[in-house]
């Protein structure tokens, strides 16, 4: 007879925009027991959680972290705050789960992935994209080398509002497809630098509208368009390979991703001069275009699952600490780049200690 395995102990902390999505989403996990919704206001968690849950709703993170039953913890409040919450939580030996960004700052995020793995902790990010359908997809497609060289990516993120009080639109919307980015490309050809323009046409004191250029190792370019601006919603990725480039519309759940069979190839003609070269050596590949049929499921519950799983083997996460601290390098970076009047900026190696 098969023993059942003990479910894990879990608090969520933060009953505000999303932690209600992970209320839902660890009650439904067989792997979970959620055990605490914790908020500063009380209040709010209990609406959370309903009139007849059997969940303890509190405003005492202390108790919540003095329980010995929970063994992790979802962060889901303001950036600002993850660095205190995150932290405290791993010194009391809980895995962690964080909203992103990982935390307000590079450096604050640095201390929060040191301090996992000082302690042999899953610290995981919560990058939701990463988990849908599509995007597992389309990191298979890469890595797989069903699309050859990557040439470029392209990131469409556009809608009108909500325009942020705290944060500019590249904090705000960038961050999604940063963490696409990183997931989906192979380890060897990640971002080495960036270069980031950006507009605050109705004057709020911060970017409303901006444009991000990331450099990869490869030689390759990722573009990204974010902007609260718009008056309709798109958001679509395109990621452009020597043998097929693959388009996901989010927004389009008949046909998600479509798989082009469609580029430019270059012949040989070692036998021509450099001009003449250039002039035949193009030309032009017409295939077809399929779209692969992907399963409908939602993504915060594959959040959930991978969290579950890293935490029962014992290994990194998918989005662990260190791709929540990428991203933020890169916005960092960016942020540098936009007061520099959109200069280029290097970013720091995986080797780099700066």
């Amino acid at each position: 007879m098969t023993a059942v395995r003990p479910t894990l102990g879990l608090a969520v902390v933060g009953a505000g925009y999303w932690g209600p999505n992970l209320v839902r989403n660890f009650q439904a996990s067989p792997e979970f027991q959620l055990r605490w919704v914790c908020d500063l206001d009380r209040a709010r968690a209990e609406r959370v959680l309903g009139e007849y849950s059997t969940v303890t709703a509190t405003d005492d993170y202390a108790a919540v972290l003095a329980d010995p039953e929970v063994a992790a913890v979802a962060v889901a409040t303001p950036a600002g705050t993850h660095l205190e919450v995150a932290l405290a939580a791993l010194r009391a030996g809980k895995h962690v789960l964080v909203e992103k960004p990982l935390a307000a700052t590079g450096a604050e995020g640095r201390v929060l992935v040191e301090e996992a793995e000082r302690r042999g902790l899953v610290l995981m990010c919560d990058h939701t994209y990463c988990y849908t359908p599509a995007v597992t997809r389309i990191r298979e497609l890469v890595r797989a080398g069903e699309l050859g060289d990557i040439q470029y990516v392209d990131s469409v993120r556009i809608n009108l509002g909500l325009v942020q009080r705290d944060v500019d639109v590249l904090w705000d919307l960038a961050p999604h497809d940063l963490s696409i980015l990183d997931f989906v490309l192979p380890e060897g050809d990640r971002p080495v630098a960036v270069a980031a323009q950006g507009a605050d046409p109705i004057g709020v004191g911060r970017s409303c509208v901006a444009y991000l250029t990331l450099q990869l190792a490869s030689g390759a370019i990722a573009h990204a368009h974010v902007n609260w601006l718009s008056p309709t919603k798109v958001r679509t990725t395109m990621v452009g390979g020597s043998k097929r480039t693959v388009i996901w519309d989010d927004l389009n759940p008949q046909q998600r991703i479509s798989l082009f069979d469609r580029g430019v190839d270059l012949t040989a003609s070692e036998d021509l001069d450099p001009g003449a070269r250039r002039e035949l050596q193009v030309s032009y590949r017409s295939g077809e275009m399929v779209a692969p049929a992907l399963g409908e499921k939602e993504a915060l519950g594959g959040v959930v699952e991978e969290f579950a799983a890293s935490i029962r083997e014992g290994r990194a996460p998918l989005t662990d600490g260190r791709a929540g601290l990428r991203v933020l390098d890169i916005l960092e970076a960016a942020t540098l780049s936009l007061a520099r009047g959109g200069v280029l900026v290097e970013l720091a190696r995986p080797e780099d200690p700066s």
